[in-house]
């Protein structure tokens, strides 16, 4: 029988895979769990993975350079995750392990998060909670609807195209830039990146991390945006020089910003700028809901099942590198 190791700590084990997902992954093979409490490193993983063949990875464990040659029994290094930049392909492929990643289960999450901090943002919601469970009154304030104000989406991936349209629906003039996409929907502009950010309202940054988007938005894009206006990562911290956001908001450049994501541990909003009142932060919860995790889970589910079975799975990153999947049609 397969022998399978899932990495996940508890609170990722029930928040990022589940039950259900769980007994499924445990009818294909032998699941052994992440005891430890830990997040493993490359020496603790290799010495907990010890005589697995499949490891289906939380996205906070890494796969490092020094960890494949360290795992002879491993067949396939899999990803509850669409990110596998903590991973290190190459050496996998080189070691003849094929590594996977999961599907994006998370688009109406995320975009369903990014409608809700922009109502947020507009209408002072959250800081209007906190002063009144302070045990005080809260000014009233003028606030800014949705319909009618301009929305620029930076990055028009899956979640993007999904949450566009949406806003289209609300009202709001809905401004594009993604220099690979060519936009040719009804209600939607395609603009350049100045003009997306001298123009919106709200800004909502939704583009792939990658070394061409490291700190994308930095001082140079923040002063161009409108003084009214607010910014919302939902995608990745390295998409933001942190400094120059910090700037923009302490010079009032920009009114606000709303962030899910950051260079934190685990990709959260880092302290220093989720605890400003000018700033709404989540840790990392736009995807973090049941249909969303379950989605992820179970695509490592099939990957595993497909994988036992003799196939290639879907989300494949090397599949022409995977020279030990054979052993698995041994197993």
């Amino acid at each position: 029988m397969t022998t399978i190791f899932l990495t996940h700590i508890p609170d990722m084990l029930a928040n990022y895979y589940g039950e259900r997902a769980l007994a499924a992954l445990r009818e294909l093979g032998d699941v052994r769990l992440n005891e430890t409490g830990k997040v493993l490193d490359a020496q603790a993983l290799a010495l907990a993975a010890k005589g697995c063949e499949i490891i289906v990875s939380d996205r906070q464990t890494p796969g490092p350079a020094e960890f494949f040659p360290l795992a002879p029994d491993l067949v396939a290094f899999l990803r509850v995750a669409v990110d596998i930049r903590n991973i290190d392909v190459a050496v996998a492929s080189r070691e003849g392990i094929l590594v996977t990643h999961a599907t994006p289960g998370f688009i109406e999450s995320v975009a369903e998060m990014a409608i809700g901090f922009m109502i947020d943002c507009g209408r002072t919601i959250t800081s209007s909670a906190a002063i009144y469970h302070a045990g005080r009154v809260p000014e009233a304030r003028m606030g800014r609807q949705l319909s009618g104000s301009t929305v620029g989406i930076i990055g028009y991936g899956a979640i993007g195209q999904y949450l566009a349209p949406l806003c289209v629906a609300l009202g709001m003039t809905v401004l594009i830039h993604d220099p690979f996409k060519t936009i040719s929907e009804p209600g939607l502009l395609q603009a350049g990146f100045g003009e997306v950010l001298a123009r919106s309202d709200f800004v909502i940054c939704l583009a792939i991390a990658n070394e061409q988007t490291e700190n994308l938005m930095n001082s140079a894009a923040f002063v161009q945006m409108k003084k009214s206006a607010f910014f919302i990562n939902l995608s990745r911290g390295n998409l933001v020089d942190e400094a120059a956001l910090a700037a923009a908001l302490n010079d009032k450049t920009i009114a606000g910003a709303a962030l899910d994501v950051g260079r934190a541990q685990d990709q959260m909003p880092s302290p220093a700028l989720a605890a400003r009142a000018d700033v709404i932060a989540t840790p990392h919860i736009a995807g973090l809901t049941p249909n969303a995790a379950e989605h992820q889970a179970f695509d490592t589910v099939n990957q595993v099942k497909e994988l036992v079975a003799g196939g290639m799975p879907p989300g494949a990153a090397n599949p022409d590198a995977a020279a030990r999947l054979t052993r698995l049609k041994r197993a």
